[in-house]
């Protein structure tokens, strides 16, 4: 049972501070990191993974320090978010490289294992630089689990995958979570988090923002106060109509977008009293559309809760 501690981390690169004094534990079963693009995911994997050293704090493997630990990288696994390979090498060459560099028993039977995983045998012997983005991914996937890691940490692991191959991945991952194995991977897809861990650690400009159970930060997240953007055939009649009801916050007039900007603090009363406050008004709505749907508007939220 592989638990990676991570306690009082930073990292900054010169005068940008990239981690911000972060603490989080991730143990068995399937973690979702969650954060916008640019959030400090990746610098936090590559300190998990030993690639990289915290500025200060610590991050250990049951007890053990990663950074500069021989010992505790053949217990990792990882799949990196770039794409780049070594294009010259085909993708059985590539996996048996690293069941060498591991030192393994039996390195071939190891790499045959690996790409059997990941349905990857078909392309074995091609070479790296024709593959897909979405094959590249899944050889990399081979790569980091040719010598049977307790834990497993991928970086966006579903960019350039189809439909298919997504879903055959998220069911090896969620395999790996039940037999016990520890596996975090990142994502600024909300979608792709839900379906696949219930645990999860957020992450927003470098800050730890929320940790828990999927569903309990999901409802933190659609109970926020939403923004719309309404047009009508009479705004300030519809305004009045609306500023009545406990459902929203605040109702501003927007003379340059010739629209409503409104609050609402109840998601669900919300939608339901528009279209039924407008039929009654007899007023036609032309636009409704969320103002503030991005995940870092979101996540800038939970940071601020």
């Amino acid at each position: 049972m592989a638990v990676i501690t991570i306690d009082k981390v930073s990292r900054w690169f010169g005068n940008v501070v990239a981690v911000n004094d972060i603490s989080m534990r991730i143990g068995p079963g399937v973690t979702g990191l969650l954060g916008p693009n640019g959030a400090g995911k990746s610098t936090l994997i590559h300190m998990m993974s030993g690639f990289l050293g915290p500025s200060a704090g610590e991050v250990t493997l049951d007890g053990a320090p990663i950074w500069r630990n021989q010992q505790v990288y053949r217990q990792i696994g990882l799949v990196p978010e770039r794409e780049s390979m070594y294009d010259y090498l085909t993708g059985w060459e590539f996996v048996l490289a690293n069941a060498e560099l591991h030192g393994l028993t039996d390195p071939g039977a190891a790499a045959r294992r690996a790409l059997a995983l990941v349905e990857m045998e078909y392309a074995q012997d091609r070479k790296a630089g024709t593959y897909s983005k979405g094959m590249k991914q899944r050889v990399k996937m081979a790569s980091a689990l040719v010598h049977d890691p307790d834990v497993l940490l991928l970086d966006e692991p579903f960019n350039g995958m189809d439909p298919r191959q997504r879903l055959q991945l998220m069911e090896l991952l969620r395999r790996f979570g039940a037999d016990g194995r520890t596996v975090l991977f990142s994502s600024h897809i909300l979608e792709e988090v839900e379906q696949l861990a219930r645990h999860i650690e957020v992450v927003v400009a470098g800050r730890h923002a929320a940790s828990g159970d999927f569903r309990k930060i999901r409802r933190l997240m659609t109970d926020r106060p939403h923004r719309y953007l309404v047009r009508s055939s009479d705004d300030r009649k519809l305004a009045a109509a609306l500023i009545a009801d406990g459902s929203t916050a605040g109702i501003e007039l927007d003379g340059q977008e010739k629209a409503l900007r409104i609050q609402a603090v109840n998601f669900q009363g919300f939608t339901t009293l528009l279209p039924k406050v407008a039929q009654q008004a007899g007023i036609r709505l032309y636009t409704v559309s969320p103002a503030d749907e991005s995940l870092e508007s979101v996540f800038s939220y939970l940071v601020s809760t």
